[in-house]
């Protein structure tokens, strides 16, 4: 993607070899080169709020049965088979992030049957007309990005009826969570469900204010980082293009107030039941919810400058950042802002290596259970894989990598 050297300042170019030795430079390159070599997994569609049943399963239900359920979708990418070289994504999926084709010209991942053709992306015109035809309750109902809990395995044997291999396994997956959370709740699929999966979990069971909020200098993060680097001004806000900068600037600090008051309001009610009707209510204001997740957005970028940096200087950084910035399409900062960050929400959903960026942002610990790993090693997933030990830890599931609910209500033998 050609770009004028002024937007990039400095960072047109591949990232170098760390200067801290030889031997640094020889594990990233075999990391790099391995991971280009994998074979992309392909996912599969998803239904009802991000479900990710096969064809052969959704044949067990008529259309007429498919079409009266929410048709939540998943919203990521397909991802490949093992947890770190699963990150970088080949050649025709970096194609897809950089050039974020229309709905139609993306499914050629997956084939659907006819009772279940789905887009795996969808835009904002199409997410707004299912939201005008789901709207046959109340509005606040039609509005709610969180569903109610329900009991784990009453979703399961709803989702997974069939006798398939897939089925199977998501069965099998979803008896193992179950033995240590009783409901789960499922999340809207708007491409942000990354995103408000993980931060209603952190709201959900706050009980103080991080320190990376309580720093003087937060709500100043976006004119700081505008003085120094000029492209950030191409930052995408909720739809709206155009702005001047003092605008860019001045919204997003707007959201990361409104993200350090909900967080203290939030953190400070001690009641379990008064914290989780906060959480809901807050995830049933869309202005607010939605203007949460552009906060988060830009602090993932922020994490993504300061590894950027810190690994040009020599400094040690994750191992997750050499993949962030070794696809071609987020091979420096801005980058990643344009081809990446700047569409989430928009055309696209978090990959799986944008995870541990938003781990690190927030600094907290996400666990994951990717139901279709049942039975090996990464059936457990931890974004970092290496976290610190004082971070918070929020859990997530996941049946594609794609789309994600959260598990609620830990059983009393395992909280015990």
């Amino acid at each position: 993607m050609p770009e004028s050297q002024d937007n990039f300042q400095g960072w047109v170019t591949e990232p170098a070899s760390l200067s801290a030795g030889a031997q640094q430079t020889q594990e990233k390159e075999s990391i790099t080169i391995e991971l280009m070599r994998h074979e992309k997994e392909v996912g599969v569609p998803s239904k009802e709020l991000g479900s990710g049943n096969v064809t052969t399963d959704l044949k067990e239900q008529s259309t007429s049965e498919i079409r009266k359920d929410y048709v939540y979708r998943s919203t990521g990418r397909p991802e490949k088979t093992d947890m770190i070289k699963s990150l970088v994504t080949d050649q025709d999926a970096s194609g897809n992030c950089e050039l974020y084709l229309p709905v139609s010209s993306n499914c050629s991942a997956v084939e659907s049957s006819e009772d279940s053709e789905e887009d795996m992306y969808r835009d904002a015109e199409e997410i707004e007309r299912e939201k005008i035809l789901l709207c046959v309750t109340s509005s606040s109902e039609c509005k709610l990005s969180v569903a109610p809990e329900m009991d784990i395995m009453e979703y399961c044997r709803k989702e997974w009826r069939g006798n398939t291999p897939v089925a199977k396994r998501m069965r099998k997956g979803y008896e193992a969570v179950a033995q240590k959370f009783a409901s789960i709740r499922r999340v809207r699929g708007d491409n942000y469900c990354a995103l408000r999966a993980t931060l209603f979990q952190a709201l959900s069971q706050a009980t103080q204010l991080p320190s990376w909020l309580q720093s003087e200098d937060f709500t100043m993060l976006p004119e700081n980082l505008l003085s120094k680097y000029d492209w950030i001004k191409q930052w995408q806000l909720k739809q709206k293009l155009g702005r001047k900068t003092g605008e860019i600037s001045d919204e997003i600090k707007e959201y990361l107030i409104l993200l350090r008051k909900k967080w203290k309001n939030i953190s400070e009610i001690k009641g379990p039941t008064e914290k989780q009707e906060a959480c809901d209510k807050l995830f049933k204001n869309e202005e607010e919810e939605y203007s949460l997740y552009e906060a988060l957005k830009f602090l993932m970028l922020n994490t993504a400058i300061e590894l950027y940096n810190d690994d040009k200087n020599g400094r040690r950084v994750p191992v997750f950042s050499w993949l962030l910035f070794a696809r071609d399409t987020s091979s420096n900062p801005c980058q990643l802002m344009r081809n990446h960050l700047n569409h989430i929400g928009h055309s696209g959903g978090l990959e799986q290596v944008e995870m541990f960026l938003l781990a690190y942002a927030l600094q907290y610990t996400i666990q994951v259970y990717r139901l279709y790993k049942y039975s090996t090693d990464e059936f457990i997933t931890l974004y970092p894989n290496d976290p610190e030990e004082d971070w918070p830890v929020v859990t997530l599931i996941t049946e594609d990598d794609r789309h994600y609910n959260i598990p609620v209500r830990m059983c009393q033998e395992t909280m015990l």
